[in-house]
């Protein structure tokens, strides 16, 4: 037999292995899927989030900084002191900034307007690191979000500004770059992809968008921390191997203005808990 012929054969019962596996492999899988989802229910029975969103809300009703104030004035969206509902039409326009913010800029405004806080300190280290307590953003953020569980996710897209930064978000997505040549959608544009043990939502379909947006923040138990969406997005620019992106960045806000538009509907249910 020559050389090539042996090839094909080869060639031919491998793929004949495969084809009989096939439905071996597509049960197994189901089966990963459903152990997976078991072991987040266990898991969500006791959610560590619990405490330091005791401590946001601590954090949010003490008075610090140069003017020795509470974040109790801020103006989230639905007016001073209102933090109910709130989270879930974030981001959003606000007329005293003249742009669109997120959750996490606004937050920030507030403790350099209402507490004196100077805004480099206020954004020095918004993220926790490993073994390390988590951060008073971290913790405030947790309070927040936490006041819009179970509230419908309604983005607004009204003012012209918020428009453009969804459309701007939308491009953010799909747009494909750095050393792989990845986007969001490489990962989160179509059905049945996986990390590990993560499954990864296509978020070009609606129900899988309106669970991942209104399952963010959430307790990474892989990390032993609540993790905020802005983490979310940077860590995502990270592993496609992008330029750092700055935390309240506007292209980070634009991305999660569009991410909240495809959630439109959805309901609320963080901070959640995720592998």
């Amino acid at each position: 037999m020559s050389v090539i012929r042996r090839g094909a054969v080869a060639i031919g019962a491998a793929l004949a292995l495969l084809v009989a596996a096939a439905p071996t492999l597509s049960q197994a899988q189901s089966n990963t899927q459903a152990e997976l989802e078991k072991y987040r229910q266990m898991l969500g029975d006791g959610n560590p989030a619990e405490l330091l969103v005791m401590r946001g809300e601590g954090l949010w009703k003490t008075k610090r900084g140069p003017k020795q104030a509470s974040l109790e004035g801020c103006d989230l969206g639905k007016g001073p002191g209102v933090v109910p509902g709130t989270y879930a039409e974030l981001p959003r326009y606000f007329a005293d900034t003249d742009s669109v913010m997120d959750a996490e800029a606004r937050i920030v405004h507030c403790i350099v307007t209402l507490q004196g806080i100077p805004r480099a300190d206020a954004v020095r280290n918004p993220y926790s690191g490993a073994g390390q307590r988590q951060t008073d953003m971290e913790a405030l953020v947790a309070f927040v979000v936490e006041e819009s569980r179970g509230v419908t996710i309604n983005v607004p897209q009204k003012h012209p500004k918020e428009i453009a930064a969804a459309q701007r978000g939308e491009k953010i997505f799909y747009f494909r770059g750095g050393p792989y040549d990845f986007s969001c959608a490489s990962c989160h544009g179509e059905d049945d992809k996986r990390i590990r043990l993560q499954d990864l939502p296509n978020l070009n379909k609606d129900e899988p968008a309106r669970r991942a947006f209104a399952t963010w923040p959430a307790y990474r138990v892989s990390q032993g921390a609540m993790r905020t969406m802005q983490w979310r997005i940077y860590d995502c620019f990270r592993q496609q191997r992008f330029p750092e992106l700055d935390y309240i960045s506007p292209a980070s806000i634009d991305l999660i203005t569009f991410l909240g538009v495809r959630a439109q509907g959805g309901k609320m249910d963080s901070p959640a808990i995720k592998r």
